[in-house]
């Protein structure tokens, strides 16, 4: 630990401190994400900050870690990361997932995209902060929290209820953008600054149960299931162009409007295109399907469940007419599984404009664009409980954003140290633009 604060090269430090947190498996479900937090906070104290644990359970804790400011009203700044990860089948990898390798410059591991690579560049910032001595305005805080991946409440969902001053912040930087497109001739880099509901529900089949051996056609509940999961896969509800939407086809196809642009990328950008289709519309997947629990069984009832993403401001109510209709659910239930999230942050602030500032410097001739999430993060909790400003972005310039996309909750998941070094340097400039 000495050895390792006595240097000066960010890259150094950041690298060695992402390798270690590889290889402390947080996968969750069980997460054990207590392990992470303690060897984060080994690092962390001994640069003088404030580091405490937080947990509803001895092995789920969340870290928060805090540079005190001048000014205990000033504008806090909180960096967000979560340290579980989703599973890994070691047989499927090239390398061992909890191994950390460094590799032809990158970094392999589970969790190395999403999001120890985050985790290790916001606490090497910190402890760069305080070992130069940095004294900010308001307080900056670190927060690494657990249950991120699964939601059952021992995350930061928990801490905003249970622990609010410990998160409770104006601006946070947390996963969700970062992405650098280059497409005619112009670069940009994407800020999530907004994202959909996560509405999921479950459609209820019924028929007639029996013995699978004299068995009564047309009323088993699967084979009626089976033809609403093909109508679920070809489920298209309307277009909607949201303002981060429209920014994002703009800065793409400057010239003539919106939505003469969106049908340019379609016809010219299939990549850029693929990209943009679940920020247009309400989605709708079947994930999971359940029926009979024995072979021989006809069930009598088969229920499917969808994941469901609802643009920012939509209800369950305002698409349940529309599902019933385009699906033709004679027979069906649908139940609301629950809705959460669909929240967005506004773009004139002060969060904004560092993020700006950063790429305008570090990438001359690039500009940064707001998008919608398809996905759901834990910004949500802190833009609902305390009105955050929350944009997701750590800014990837090494490697290929479709390639970066394909590995994350993949196998042979990593980072490129020359992007983790980026997003380190990124998290500072944020840190000294907005509390400096």
């Amino acid at each position: 630990m000495v050895a390792r604060m006595a240097r000066t090269s960010l890259r150094d430090d950041v690298t060695s401190l992402l390798q270690e947190l590889i290889r402390v498996d947080t996968v969750n479900p069980p997460g054990n994400e207590t392990a992470a937090a303690e060897l984060l906070r080994a690092y962390l104290e001994p640069c003088g900050l404030e580091c405490r644990l937080y947990s509803r359970r001895p092995e789920r804790a969340n870290l928060v870690a805090r540079l005190r400011g001048r000014d205990p009203d000033a504008p806090r700044l909180l960096l967000l990361s979560h340290t579980d990860t989703v599973f890994a089948e070691p047989g499927d990898w090239a390398v061992p997932p909890w191994s950390g390798e460094l590799r032809d410059g990158e970094i392999w591991g589970r969790g190395a995209l999403d999001m120890k690579g985050h985790v290790a560049a916001a606490a090497v910032a910190l402890s760069t902060l305080a070992r130069e001595g940095f004294e900010p305005e308001g307080d900056v805080i670190f927060a690494a929290t657990a249950d991120e991946e699964v939601g059952e409440g021992f995350g930061l969902s928990w801490l905003c209820e249970a622990h609010p001053e410990a998160v409770r912040a104006t601006w946070c930087v947390n996963e969700g953008g970062g992405d650098r497109i280059v497409l005619g001739g112009r670069t940009i880099y994407l800020c999530a600054t907004s994202e959909k509901a996560s509405a999921p529900f479950r459609l209820r089949v019924r028929g007639r149960g029996g013995h699978a051996a004299t068995p009564a056609i047309g009323d088993n509940a699967l084979v009626k299931a089976a033809r609403l999961v093909e109508r679920l896969a070809e489920l298209r509800l309307p277009a909607t162009l949201t303002p981060e939407t429209r920014a994002l086809v703009t800065a793409l196809v400057p010239a003539g409007s919106p939505e003469d642009g969106l049908e340019r990328v379609r016809a010219t950008a299939p990549r850029a295109a693929a990209m943009i289709e679940p920020m247009l519309r309400t989605t709708v997947a079947p994930t999971q399907i359940v029926a009979s629990a024995r072979r021989n069984v006809i069930p009598a009832v088969c229920e499917i469940i969808c994941d469901c993403r609802l643009l920012p401001g939509v209800t369950p109510a305002d698409v349940e007419a529309e599902l019933a209709a385009q699906l033709g659910r004679e027979g069906c239930e649908l139940e609301w599984i629950e809705y959460v999230g669909g929240s967005r942050s506004s773009l004139d602030t002060p969060l904004w404009a560092a993020v700006e500032d950063f790429v305008h410097r570090d990438d001359p001739g690039a500009s940064v664009v707001p998008i919608l999430l398809p996905g759901f993060t834990d910004s949500h909790y802190l833009r609902q409980a305390f009105g955050t400003i929350a944009y997701g972005f750590f800014p990837m310039r090494a490697m290929d954003a479709e390639l970066a996309a394909q590995l994350v909750h993949s196998v042979d998941e990593r980072i490129a140290v020359d992007d983790l070094e980026l997003g380190t340097r990124f998290l500072l400039h944020v840190a000294r633009a907005l509390t400096g």
